[in-house]
């Protein structure tokens, strides 16, 4: 799969705020989560989105598996 490379300052944009999408990476891949009621306005709980969330996945309820149900739309270079 061909994923299209973003750098962080490009996923940032995508924070709910200055671009319409909502988007965060986790491991070097990029998720497009707008459609998540759980994610309105780019924020969630005490995340943001725009950001790389691979770091703060381990003080979440959740596993990784959460991110399943996303797209993945690119990748973050």
């Amino acid at each position: 799969m061909n994923l299209t490379p973003y750098t962080k300052s490009q996923l940032a944009l995508r924070n709910g705020q200055d671009k319409p999408e909502i988007w965060v990476a986790f491991k070097g891949k990029i998720y497009d989560v707008t459609r998540s009621r759980l994610w309105r306005n780019g924020k969630h709980y005490e995340h943001w989105a725009g950001q790389d969330l691979t770091d703060e996945l381990s003080a979440a309820p959740h596993n990784e598996n959460v991110f399943d149900k996303f797209e993945v739309v690119g990748e973050l270079v």
